[in-house]
């Protein structure tokens, strides 16, 4: 898999929090907010976090069977397609056929959700050994800083940048870890952690505190960086 093919693709939340007939979770991926959730097959679906009628966030609805329901009017959007299929106050009206929620493509992969937000379907899709068998989640880092300046934290801290799957691979807290970092919004970056420390264990708690830090340094880096004069053009 190339590295600009899994580019196209952002992972977005973990998969086991998106479950089958639950509250819709709020993701968001370069700036777009997200409304995850699961068709009753357990399908993952991506979708614009805004209903197509009158905009309100669809993270304030409810999965109904295999439909998302918006929180307003109650109208109701097919998973898949996310074309509109049921309008409470006129339910002998069939839905216009173009009133649609916007619809991105969205994968299950190495116990993440990873979401496409090009127009197309990408040809080639994460795989799950993006993270190495019988790794765990460690937890996700919410860091004021933007993708690129985490990628240079990375490689500072003797990270490698997986070519082949865009994960970057390196020590923490003396386990061997995993990063995969989402672009989410101006100035605001995640990095999900997976490890091979097992959950519960010494190793484990180390990780965390070394996680936190590692947040700390960054967005102290970042500080450090903004105050510093511009130089002239």
């Amino acid at each position: 898999m190339s590295a600009d093919s899994i580019s196209a693709w952002h992972p977005v939340a973990r998969s086991a929090d998106v479950r089958p007939g639950a509250n819709i979770f709020a993701g968001f991926a370069q700036g777009q907010e997200l409304a995850l959730w699961r068709s009753a097959d357990g399908t993952p679906q991506a979708w614009e976090n805004r209903c197509p009628h009158r905009s309100v966030r669809f993270t304030l609805g409810q999965v109904v069977e295999n439909r998302l329901s918006c929180a307003y009017h109650g109208w109701q959007y097919a998973a898949g397609s996310g074309q509109c299929k049921s309008i409470p106050a006129h339910p002998d009206m069939p839905p216009p056929s173009n009133l649609c929620a916007k619809v991105f493509s969205a994968v299950d992969a190495a116990g993440m959700l990873w979401v496409n937000l090009a127009g197309e379907t990408a040809q080639a899709q994460p795989q799950d050994d993006i993270v190495p068998a019988g790794w765990s989640f460690c937890r996700t880092l919410a860091v004021r800083a933007d993708a690129a300046s985490l990628h240079d934290a990375l490689a500072r801290r003797g990270f490698a940048s997986d070519t082949a799957t865009a994960a970057w691979r390196g020590p923490l807290g003396q386990s061997g870890t995993v990063a995969l970092v989402l672009d989410a919004q101006p100035l605001l970056a995640f990095i999900h952690l997976w490890t091979d420390a097992a959950p519960g264990t010494a190793a484990m708690k180390t990780l965390h505190i070394a996680a936190r830090s590692l947040r700390s340094e960054i967005e102290e880096e970042e500080e450090e960086e903004s105050r510093r004069p511009q130089s002239a053009a």
